[in-house]
């Protein structure tokens, strides 16, 4: 991130930003990751392949394509016959599919397993973190700590390409992902559950240092954008934040979930 004079490019003087910063520049989706045509889409669904995102022509709208789509809640869009000629100059008949490197997990199992092996619940949720390498990195770290899920939303969220594969140094072979329709319901679902929601943010003055996080705990991370959505920040137990003492009042989102979640493994350890 760029300093000019002592604030940050692109905000204004007194201007909040959340503290974890966008990234610079989002790398290009791999071209060896999707497929396209009407047919190898239908064909990749049915063989349960796990599919990031579905594009399909706004002009065409494929019923059959968009049935498969609704029946496995595969997230879909609608764009422009543009949006899909720059993802490639092949015949794609208005139909491409990204498909992930990974298996989704189903949190409640993953819960579940977890209360049933005795340990204590640490998991870890992404609203919107949309920088590939920035999810890389969070699940790195969050291996690391013993996180035993990270959660996303179904839409709104990086893709796990080979670049997320390759910045986590291998960790998404290991650690659960799963992937949420409704982050608010599943807020609600791991708080019926006995776990405590933690959501970062630098709205409040409420530590991290401050919070018992050797209970069963979920934290949430915000995006790089405009950190945490206003209904989760209503949600969760508690609000916590990162103490700031430099100019620069932000840092990075895999760095600020690095300090997060080694507190609360401080904190358990002590």
């Amino acid at each position: 991130m760029e300093k000019r004079g002592n604030r940050v490019e692109g905000s204004e003087p007194g201007e909040k930003k959340p503290f974890y910063s966008r990234p610079r520049q989002p790398r290009p989706e791999s071209k060896s990751e999707f497929v396209f045509g009407i047919q190898p889409v239908l064909e990749a669904i049915r063989a349960g392949k796990e599919i990031d995102k579905l594009l399909i022509q706004r002009e065409l709208g494929n019923i059959e394509v968009l049935e498969f789509a609704r029946l496995r809640n595969i997230p879909t869009q609608k764009v422009p016959k543009q949006k899909l000629d720059q993802i490639t100059r092949k015949n794609h008949q208005g139909v491409i599919a990204f498909v992930s490197a990974i298996n989704y997990a189903k949190l409640e199992n993953v819960v579940a397993n977890v209360f049933e092996q005795g340990q204590t619940p640490l998991i870890l949720i992404l609203d919107r973190v949309t920088d590939v390498r920035n999810f890389g990195a969070i699940a790195r770290t969050a291996e690391c700590a013993g996180v035993q899920a990270i959660v996303i939303p179904a839409k709104g969220g990086a893709q796990i390409n080979s670049d997320a594969m390759k910045t986590s140094s291998g960790a998404l072979n290991f650690l659960p992902v799963c992937r949420e329709n409704d982050l608010l319901e599943t807020v609600r679902f791991l708080q019926n559950s006995g776990i405590q929601v933690v959501a970062c943010t630098e709205k409040v003055s409420k530590t991290l240092y401050e919070v018992d996080l050797t209970v069963p705990t979920a934290v949430i991370m915000g995006s790089e954008e405009d950190g945490i959505s206003e209904n989760l920040l209503r949600t969760a137990d508690e609000l916590v934040s990162i103490p700031m003492s430099g100019r620069v009042a932000s840092l990075n989102v895999s760095v600020a979930n690095g300090i997060l979640l080694y507190e609360a493994i401080r904190q358990r350890l002590g």
